[in-house]
């Protein structure tokens, strides 16, 4: 056994003070009760579980690094997970492992259609980093059709996101949504016009 672990250790796969660290990386824009159900199911395979929201600078979001850490961290709290961290990152994902010295990269899989993208990813991040291994979750049943957009789109409509976030989040999307009109959130798209003022609207939720 202590074999074993050296080896890790030195690959890479185990921290400092031997664990198996994993890094759950995302833009958590905003972060979902999917999202949290599947940190919650890895930390009872790894020894350390860290929540990585990516900054990517040239994407835009609906929301803050800032706002999106805080958010997550308060969802930890309100579930009582503990275990779990969160930090924020730059750059390429396999550089800030390396950095904080984690060796397994944890994604959630809702559909086959998550499958193609993310195998992809998986593949790139081993050519880029050998060392790195892929650790796919299933999503819970109940939880396969939530998404970060789909939340946002019903959120902007004017619809109950509550079911599908913790409170941190659906507080923030519900300041969003109280900026706008209900007569635009609702305007029929068939209508002339109106689809250009949604759409306008649309993009104002998240800026």
């Amino acid at each position: 056994m202590k074999k074993t672990k050296s080896k890790l250790k030195k690959r890479g796969i185990l921290n400092k003070n031997g664990k198996l660290m994993a890094v759950y990386p995302g833009s958590f824009d905003p972060v979902t009760n999917g999202h949290i159900d599947v940190a919650k199911r890895a930390l009872t395979v790894f020894g350390e579980v860290v929540i990585a929201v990516i900054e990517n600078h040239s994407k835009k979001t609906c929301f803050t690094v800032r706002e999106r850490t805080s958010m997550l961290k308060k969802a930890l709290s309100q579930y009582g997970i503990e275990g779990v961290r969160v930090d924020s990152f730059e750059g390429l994902l396999v550089d800030y492992m390396k950095n904080i010295g984690a060796g397994i990269i944890v994604r959630g899989l809702r559909a086959v259609s998550d499958f193609e993208y993310e195998f992809q990813m998986a593949l790139m991040n081993r050519k880029l980093s050998p060392d790195i291994e892929t650790v796919f979750f299933m999503t819970d049943a109940k939880y396969a059709y939530l998404s970060s957009s789909i939340v946002k789109e019903v959120a902007f409509l004017g619809g109950d996101i509550t079911p599908a976030v913790p409170a941190s989040a659906a507080v923030k999307l519900m300041k969003k949504r109280s900026k706008y009109p209900v007569r635009l959130r609702r305007a029929p798209l068939l209508k002339k016009g109106n689809f250009k003022k949604r759409r306008k609207n649309d993009e104002k939720f998240c800026s």
